[in-house]
């Protein structure tokens, strides 16, 4: 009752800037029913049947009753980032377990859609909010036998409601910033309950697994398996997707195609302000920007278009060629969960999210493909990736924009340091590989591989 007291003072208190973005930008308006009452019986048996026709195990009764006869399996993933981890482990799960039923929730409009995109619009449903009736009937209805989170979300409704129901939690790919670690850590007395019920955490690294100790996990419930987005990097330019895109931009080999991702606000700007300057003396530079909320897109071209450059809108579909991508026109990627094939596209690549308050974005996915890589000086969510590319000369950080465009002048004029920073990037993300089985290997002990009531049922 004390939390969703607390959960309501703060509804509350954010109702006004939730109703703005509702008005404004549209945000927060779907799923309402799943978010503030739970997921009900009958999408709870949707899910189901969704789940159990993307496996080759067919039960003859797909009903919700026989929920209790198949492993249920619920993986929560807050947002595109942790989407993205789930699903070569899902592959591996359905693979080694037919039986299972694994669905899929996210918390934003973002993972929603590219979990969609990934798994089926019926395999996946808005994670109910904290308040104990919507989860304690999520639970009722959907029965999940097992609740896997994707990198970390403690919500102490959820996790106290699951262990009282013996259902475990685990977490993947755990990850715990000094930041988050200290303030859980300052109100232990309301939080090391939670850590306390959580029955594994498959950590990134050993830093990350003594900050899950200090906060309250049995360090007999933790494994270092290292970080899954390791794994999930794609290492190669000639995937697919990349070469769509490559195709699509019109690129010729003279270009060099500076990418600038996940972008917060003042990021964009700045990249253009340094755009406009650079290709004066570089006119063979093309730069692409991808902003990392859907509601700044029209922001960005009104953006693009008062510097007198032309915006061309990725969702416009409308392909470019060598003659039409000139100087004058900037590729605004104006679409969900393309980010990581854009990589592969760019010879100079820049982490957004650094040069704020908002701790930096997936610098994993540049380095797979081999670009140049740079960021600013806020790589908090990321700072032991950021670090290992840093050390060994993967990556560069700049403070801000003048040593941002230091940096691209450097790349544009000096070839060799492009190869020497894309090859060291490339041969960290080699070295690290292997969290995906790991963290498989764990969560196959956490369900047996053979259905309770399964035969009884055929």
């Amino acid at each position: 009752m004390f939390a969703n007291l607390l959960y309501l003072i703060g509804l509350i208190a954010v109702s006004p800037l939730v109703l703005y973005r509702i008005l404004r930008h549209g945000r927060y308006r779907r799923g309402l029913a799943e978010k503030l009452l739970g997921v009900s019986s009958e999408r709870s048996a949707a899910l189901y049947r969704a789940a159990a026709q993307a496996t080759t195990a067919r039960p003859r009764l797909l009903n919700i009753e026989s929920v209790n006869d198949y492993r249920c399996i619920w993986m929560h993933a807050v947002s595109v980032g942790e989407v993205n981890l789930l699903p070569k482990i899902v592959q591996q799960i359905q693979q080694q377990l037919p039986e299972a039923r694994i669905v899929i929730s996210s918390s934003t409009d973002t993972g929603y859609d590219l979990a969609c995109k990934h798994f089926g619009e019926q395999r996946v449903f808005f994670c109910p909010l904290d308040f104990s009736w919507a989860v304690r009937r999520t639970l009722r209805t959907l029965r999940p036998k097992l609740i896997v989170l994707s990198e970390l979300e403690l919500w102490p409704n959820l996790i106290r409601l699951a262990h009282e129901s013996d259902c475990p939690v685990v977490v993947i790919n755990g990850r715990l910033s000094e930041r988050s670690s200290n303030r859980y850590q300052r109100f232990a007395s309301l939080t090391r309950a939670i850590f306390e019920k959580l029955s594994w955490v498959g950590c990134q690294d050993s830093t990350c697994r003594d900050r899950f100790i200090a906060c309250g996990v049995a360090p007999e419930r933790l494994t270092v398996t290292g970080s899954m987005k390791f794994d999930n990097t794609i290492i190669s330019r000639d995937d697919a997707d990349v070469l769509k895109r490559v195709h699509w931009a019109g690129i010729d080999p003279w270009h060099r195609v500076w990418v600038v991702g996940s972008t917060q606000p003042g990021e964009d700007e700045m990249a253009l302000d340094l755009y406009c300057r650079i290709r004066v003396d570089f006119p063979d530079l093309r730069l692409v920007l991808v902003p990392r909320h859907p509601e700044r897109f029209d922001s960005v071209a009104a953006e693009i278009a008062c510097r007198g450059l032309v915006p061309h809108r990725r969702s416009s579909d409308k392909s470019l060629d060598s003659t039409t991508w000139d100087g004058q026109r900037v590729i605004l990627v104006d679409t969900i969960g393309e980010l990581l094939h854009w990589w592969g596209v760019a010879h100079i690549a820049t982490v957004g999210g650094s040069f704020g308050n908002r701790g930096g974005q997936n610098m994993l996915e540049p380095a797979g493909f081999g670009a140049a890589i740079s960021f600013g000086p806020n790589t908090n969510n990321f700072a032991d990736i950021a670090n290992r590319l840093l050390e060994t000369g993967g990556a560069v950080r700049v403070q801000n924009s003048t040593e941002l465009e230091v940096f691209v002048r450097r790349c544009l004029s000096d070839a060799s340091l492009v190869d020497q920073l894309g090859q060291a990037a490339q041969d960290i993300v080699r070295q690290h590989r292997g969290a995906t089985t790991r963290t498989l290997n764990e969560l196959l002990q956490w369900l047996p591989a053979t259905p309770t009531h399964s035969r009884a049922a055929s």
